[in-house]
């Protein structure tokens, strides 16, 4: 059970067999007992797309839990945040031994980012697949 990801939500719009699940996602300190003398207290609101076969065994304020996969997380962990991450590091120390111009070497280093951003656009129905969630009502 370590390696499953939980939320609790509601259904909030259900569309054929797309469901729309509102979750709070609450940081540590959100859940913390001082958190009203504190300002680093931290929710927000997500909603969240489910793909399931039986959306019709729901009710839109139906309470449930959405769960995933924790490597669904790592995964899009390395895709959203370490992959371009090292792409800005090494382009940049490739650019600088070329040029020799730190502005325009980190500028050109930036604008890599933008490529590998918009293929990760293109191909988000193929991760939408890899990365998808499922539900279950609360008992």
């Amino acid at each position: 059970m370590a390696d499953i990801i939980k939320h609790q939500g509601i259904v909030e719009n259900i569309n054929s067999s797309h469901i729309k699940v509102r979750i709070v996602q609450t940081s540590a300190c959100a859940a913390c007992s001082a958190k009203g003398h504190c300002a680093s207290a931290d929710t927000k609101e997500k909603i969240i797309d489910v793909t399931t076969g039986d959306a019709s065994s729901y009710q839109v304020g139906d309470r449930v839990i959405v769960f995933g996969e924790l490597s669904i997380g790592m995964m899009a962990v390395l895709w959203a945040f370490i992959i371009p991450f090292c792409i800005l590091v090494i382009s940049l120390f490739v650019f600088m031994a070329i040029w020799s111009d730190e502005l325009l070497s980190a500028l050109c280093s930036l604008a890599l980012l933008i490529p590998y951003y918009y293929i990760l656009w293109l191909n988000k129905t193929r991760m939408g697949k890899k990365f998808s969630f499922s539900i279950r009502p609360i008992d």
